[in-house]
């Protein structure tokens, strides 16, 4: 045991080291990959296509690749899907990772070896990070959890394809394997419920000291084995629990759930993705996360007023500023180009470069020309949650044009774990916060275009049955925050309280 603490707090100040280096030449990280992916892509058929040659220029390279959409790579992903090689990059990618993403439906993202290393490194980096800098370094000698999908692989075409997650269970480590939880086969679960009830069963006696997966599953994880265990929280089940990894969701709205449920725990962001993995919290004090220049992604970005506009002005990380959303543009070592990720950033701090996600920029309300997006809304409801108390287990918002009565409106649908006690001011409070962030919003609802936003409580296990209605439970998977439609919104007034 000794011995083992002893290996991570060497690689800690290692790796401390390494990221103090290349975070301080992050323009010149940028300028090598983006050197080193053309030189591929001269080689490949989609650089063949739109006439790459290996000492193009960016300024070249943005002219001859456009914005590219899933949708628009999809015919050089069935070309490797059928064994062609050299399509999107050289030879074939180790495998696809499946994703239905929130947008639209299932994708096969390429995932190469040498970007499978990258992510890797990066969750090995961030841990190592947070291990250095709270000096803790006792996780490696208990048990490790990801709720994560599936680590059975299957085939599409000749391709090796699983979830993002599951394909990173088949790689663990050996040393780290007697470590890890929950084991292959309740891993392998597909019916998520089960699979819950699996883990359960597995966790409920062990040492686990770290935990990791997206806010709703892990809060749901931890709802049931209080129920099973009669604890008041985590922590009394685990004692040595210290740390719980999260990414995917803005974590404000869960961050006083979770805290509750796992009083002693510090809480760590990663930002990874099918594509790539774009940053982590180096520091659990800063919320902004650190961008990772050196770890096979060339970053674009487009003012997201602009890409709305139909401006798709291309802009690299040297000329970014503070406080401004921009739209993710990626180029990586698995051979997307030029590719729209969907999600939006901001810039918190320049030397070193650090973001917070801000949201999807097709996941945005904008029915009465308010054009809500999804940092509106849920600092909003972040700030009602610190005015008024109260948890949340998850939110959505849409628009009401044409209500039975009175003005079109927004539709708040909030399943509460702890229903604020002032109910009618945390409403009244929501509607005030998001007015003053969006000036378009306060001017409808000022000249009674729209009324102030309606908050619909919904019942326990609402949002779980819906995405159980779209076969979207469990994994990775999240409801969208906002959409313009009233799909999610007809489905959740059914369990109205």
């Amino acid at each position: 045991m000794f011995f083992k603490k002893l290996i991570v707090s060497f690689l800690a100040r290692k790796t401390k080291k390494a990221v103090d280096a290349w975070s301080k030449k992050s323009i010149k990280n940028q300028d090598k990959i983006f050197k080193k992916l053309i030189a591929t892509l001269a080689k490949t058929k989609y650089g063949k296509d739109i006439g790459a040659h290996k000492e193009m220029c960016l300024v070249d390279f943005q002219k001859k690749s456009p914005i590219n959409s899933y949708e628009d790579l999809s015919p050089y992903i069935k070309k490797i899907s059928r064994g062609e090689k050299n399509v999107l990059w050289r030879g074939r990618p180790a495998y696809f990772a499946k994703t239905s993403g929130t947008t639209s439906g299932v994708k096969f993202i390429p995932l190469t070896i040498e970007m499978l290393k990258n992510q890797i490194n990066s969750s090995k980096e961030a841990l190592l990070l947070y291990a250095f800098y709270q000096n803790k370094f006792d996780a490696i000698n208990g048990k490790m959890m990801f709720i994560q999908g599936s680590p059975v692989l299957k085939k599409h075409g000749q391709i090796k394809t699983g979830r993002l997650s599951g394909i990173v269970a088949n790689h663990v480590p050996f040393f780290l394997q007697p470590n890890r939880l929950p084991s292959f086969e309740t891993n392998s679960i597909e019916n998520w419920d089960k699979k819950i009830e699996g883990i359960i069963n597995e966790t409920v006696d062990c040492d686990l000291r770290l935990i990791g997966g997206i806010p709703p599953w892990v809060i749901m994880y931890f709802q049931n084995i209080l129920k099973k265990t009669h604890k008041e929280n985590a922590n009394i089940v685990f004692p040595n629990l210290s740390l719980y990894v999260h990414g995917g969701v803005n974590f404000k709205p869960y961050k006083n759930t979770l805290k509750s449920m796992v009083p002693n725990a510090d809480f760590l962001e990663l930002y990874p993705a099918s594509e790539g993995f774009f940053a982590y919290q180096d520091d659990i004090n800063d919320d902004g996360l650190l961008l990772l220049t050196n770890h096979g992604v060339f970053y674009e970005f487009i003012e997201s007023d602009n890409f709305l506009q139909g401006v798709f002005q291309r802009i690299t990380l040297k000329d970014v500023v503070l406080g401004k959303n921009y739209v993710l543009i990626i180029s990586t070592c698995s051979g997307l180009w030029s590719y729209n990720i969907g999600d939006t950033v901001m810039f918190v701090n320049l030397n070193p470069y650090k973001i917070i996600i801000t949201g999807r920029i097709k996941h945005y309300i904008s029915a009465f020309g308010e054009h809500v997006i999804s940092k509106e809304v849920e600092t909003a409801l972040d700030m009602c949650l610190m005015k008024f108390g109260g948890e949340v287990f998850s939110f959505t918002v849409c628009p009401n044009i044409n209500p039975e009565n009175g003005l079109p409106h927004h539709d708040w649908f909030i399943e509460f774990i702890k229903k604020p006690a002032n109910f009618s001011s945390f409403c009244e409070y929501l509607d005030t916060s998001l007015r003053k962030q969006n000036i378009y919003y306060n001017d409808l609802v000022k000249n009674n275009i729209i009324r102030p936003l309606v908050v619909n409580c919904v019942k326990v296990g609402s949002f779980n049955n819906y995405m159980k209605s779209i076969g979207k439970l469990g994994g990775q998977n999240k409801c969208p925050l906002l959409s313009n439609d009233r799909k999610i919104g007809d489905f959740l007034s059914n369990y109205l309280i």
